[in-house]
């Protein structure tokens, strides 16, 4: 996730700084080795340096004397290295060895012990994308099956859509060979969202077809009427998730644009598919279709229409009441800005608990400042140790000493403190890698050192995921705008109204703040990657329920009132928009159920819940809305002739 920090923002230009002026760098894993003496530890860190991608082991030999009795030692700083016949050492793992350097590691410990640290986390994440993605497939390709053979009448008809979509989806997925590298948040959930997201174009397509079929003999004519019947409906939908995921492009933190351009890509070769390759295939076998007819498994939905709007009122009543706390409730979660932590059914999870119950947390940062002044450096870190939430610091000042000139010592004790420029402090502390008391700290550790060097620089996993917090809560605003009124021209220009695309994205907005206000009201910490791409994505996605609704119901209203148009509009669409938004929500749930990344899990749940909310949205507060505002959508929409027969 570090990777897709801007280049520009305070901790990657102090790491740039520090692998620029210093070799060895920050730690990035730990290890913890149960019941071994001094010496077997001290032969577990010969073993540990030896693995291939481990550039750098640091234990108690490297901060005291071992000649000397540990007893006369500095009790906290051993402690911090070995305690109870624990060892724990601090390691650096080079970026693209963390897979093999993690599972040699692994092999080396054996399992009564531990290993934990970004590296591993990062080991954990590109070890799980495949099989996870494969797994999340596996149980999902069924589901779809069983839903789209219950919403139609042939058995050869669910083979079609996923082999329209299914070509799109592997075309995009050999097209990022381009892209040259994408995240493994874009490679867990991209594929699935477009199969999801995309899936409609193609039912929309078919539907209408079947329906043509019934009108007039010849296919290929009742292909042509069905693609000029279906083309807005499909062109409105594709429009609006291309624009809102075109939103995404446009957040600094760069998994924003690694997932929007991959969905972008996607969308534009599902919906090509769909207009060229769809029609082609069904002309050429819909003989397929017609051998393999079956009973309609679902009975008509006749007469729902009149049952949901006796719920007309109280539908608005609930829409008056939930708007402002939902809106409220979703503004106050708290959020995790990193990957959040791994789950306890994993050995990463328990390895960190182990970790943590023996030696307590310890969260490495480093501090570089101008070189020189050893008296200013000694004063820094005298107040940085009398800091709360800072267990220990090494230094030159305090792990040599300030009286000897570094120069007149050999350069393999002294460059771990020094280069050329600079001097580096290293800082434990005891919070976890963030949340209210890490950035606090941070923030007082940047005080601090502003008040004694005009030139400083922070770097560590917290200060990266507080760098992250700054930038995304930017984005939030960004995207949020982007995508509100990208989909709101979009909704101009199809209905040429001002009133519809204002009722259509308050009622699918309200189904995504209401989603996005579960984690406050059951005091759950949301990631907000999740949060970010969820708003986005839910509105893109879901939107196409409320066009498709809207677009028969604006047919519909032609010729007839708008109670009757709506009930008829109902009774037509709702099982259309029940399947779109079962097929999105299983794709979601899915995700959440098999990911163990917390990021992908937790854009699972959030999918899931709000593609149900958005149905539940559509189903009873759009049409309560429409046929309340109908004085209003007639004045405010262009040539909109409606029937005047009232």
């Amino acid at each position: 996730m570090v990777d897709y920090l801007p280049q520009d923002s305070p901790s990657m230009e102090a790491m740039d700084l520090m692998e620029e002026e210093f070799d060895e760098p920050v730690e990035n894993a730990r290890v913890m080795i149960q019941d071994v003496s001094i010496t077997e530890a001290l032969q577990y860190k010969e073993d540990l340096e030896a693995i291939e991608g481990v550039s750098g082991v640091t234990w108690l030999d490297d901060v005291v004397d071992l000649k000397v009795p540990l007893e006369m030692a500095d009790a906290d700083m051993t402690d911090s290295y070995y305690k109870d016949n624990a060892a724990l050492f601090s390691l650096n793992i080079a970026e693209g060895f963390e897979v093999d350097a993690t599972d040699a590691i692994y092999e080396l410990i054996g399992e009564g012990n531990a290993v934990a640290g970004e590296a591993v986390n990062t080991a954990t994440s590109q070890k799980m994308t495949g099989s996870e993605s494969a797994y999340a497939a596996a149980l999902l390709v069924p589901i779809i099956i069983l839903i789209l053979v219950l919403s139609t009448t042939s058995w050869m008809e669910p083979v079609f859509f996923l082999v329209a979509i299914g070509v799109s989806v592997l075309i995009n997925l050999g097209t990022n060979i381009f892209l040259g590298e994408v995240s493994f948040v874009t490679q867990s959930v991209a594929p699935i969202l477009q199969l999801a997201v995309s899936l409609d174009y193609a039912i929309f397509l078919l539907h209408s077809f079947s329906d043509y079929r019934k009108q007039v003999e010849d296919p290929k004519e009742a292909m042509q009427l069905a693609m000029k019947r279906s083309f807005p409906a499909i062109i409105a939908s594709a429009s609006t998730t291309f624009f809102g995921f075109t939103a995404l492009t446009f957040m600094d933190f760069g998994i924003g644009s690694d997932l929007g351009l991959n969905l972008l890509k996607g969308i534009l070769l599902s919906f090509i598919s769909v207009m060229i390759f769809l029609p082609a295939l069904t002309l050429m076998f819909y003989k397929w279709i017609d051998r393999t007819k079956h009973r309609a498994f679902i009975p008509d939905f006749k007469n729902v229409g009149r049952r949901v709007m006796k719920f007309k009122v109280p539908s608005l009543i609930l829409v008056v009441l939930l708007i402002v706390p939902a809106y409220l409730a979703q503004g106050q979660t708290s959020f995790i800005y990193g990957t959040g932590e791994q789950p306890d059914n994993t050995r990463a999870g328990q390895d960190v608990e182990a970790i943590q119950q023996e030696f307590g947390k310890n969260m490495p940062m480093v501090l570089l400042v101008p070189r020189g002044d050893r008296a200013k450096e000694e004063q820094i870190v005298q107040e940085l140790e009398d800091m709360e939430g800072i267990s220990s610091v090494m230094s030159y000042v305090n792990i040599v000493s300030p009286a000897i000139p570094p120069e007149f010592l050999d350069e393999s004790m002294t460059e771990a403190f020094y280069s050329e420029h600079y001097a580096r402090i290293t800082l434990y502390t005891e919070t976890d890698a963030e949340g209210e008391e890490a950035f606090s700290l941070i923030e007082k550790v940047k005080e601090t050192a502003d008040e004694y060097y005009e030139e400083n620089h922070l770097l560590g996993e917290s200060v990266t995921l507080y760098d992250m917090k700054n930038i995304v809560q930017k984005d939030n605003t960004l995207v949020n705008a982007l995508t509100i009124i990208t989909v709101a021209l979009v909704l101009l220009l199809t209905f040429r109204s001002i009133s519809i695309p204002l009722i259509l994205l308050v009622t699918i907005q309200l189904s995504v703040w209401i989603n996005l206000s579960f984690p406050y009201f059951s005091d759950t910490p949301l990631v907000y990657v999740g949060y970010l791409l969820i708003s986005t994505i839910q509105l893109a996605a879901t939107v196409d329920y409320a066009i498709l609704f809207t677009e028969n119901y604006n047919h519909l209203r032609k010729d007839m009132p708008a109670l009757q148009a709506i009930k008829r509009t109902i009774d037509e669409k709702i099982f259309s928009i029940f399947v779109s938004a079962a097929i999105l929500s299983s794709v979601g749930f899915i995700l959440w159920m098999t990911s163990s990344n917390p990021i992908v899990s937790s854009i699972g749940l959030l999918l899931g819940r709000g593609a149900l909310l958005a149905f539940l949205m559509v189903v009873f507060v759009l049409p309560a809305l429409m046929v309340v505002l109908d004085p209003i959508i007639r004045k405010t929409t262009y040539k909109a002739n409606f029937y005047k027969g009232e």
